[in-house]
């Protein structure tokens, strides 16, 4: 079974970029997953609110997201809820991609109302333990950005 540290890191340029709420213990088991789940490499990662989002995504488009995931594709797309989902699926390739095909099935509307349900209480489905910051290991913390 392939770990996180077994995966290369994405170069800056021309990789999508996965924004996460850095308090969410949801968000960061699905941060760990995309590192397990992207054999190339791809994905960056970055803090909703921190540095490379703020330069990324313009003030005006911030507005209104949600304070979960947010996806910004390599051509500058901004995602959310359901389709920044589908969409990471998709671009980790292999199974990952037919699973992405299958919930791409489910009516936009439905999928973003689900997604938002879940995203309402997943602080308290899933607790952080107070004082614990999640640690990533020293392979993978170069496709971590501010």
């Amino acid at each position: 079974m392939r770990s996180v540290e077994d995966v290369a890191p994405a170069s800056t340029e021309d990789a999508p970029h996965l924004f996460y709420d850095g308090d969410c213990r949801v968000c960061h088991t699905w941060v760990r997953f995309a590192l397990w789940a992207d054999p190339q490499g791809q994905t960056r990662f970055a803090p909703l609110g921190g540095e490379t989002f703020l330069r990324q995504v313009a003030e005006a488009k911030r507005e209104g997201l949600p304070d979960s995931l947010v996806l910004v594709t390599p051509a500058g797309r901004l995602l959310i809820r359901s389709a920044a989902v589908l969409a990471l699926l998709q671009e980790m390739g292999g199974l990952w991609r037919g699973l992405a095909a299958i919930g791409g099935v489910v009516p936009r509307g439905l999928a973003d109302t689900l997604y938002d349900g879940f995203a309402r209480r997943r602080h308290w489905i899933a607790r952080r333990p107070e004082g614990v910051c999640p640690v990533v290991p020293e392979p993978v913390r170069k496709r971590f950005d501010p």
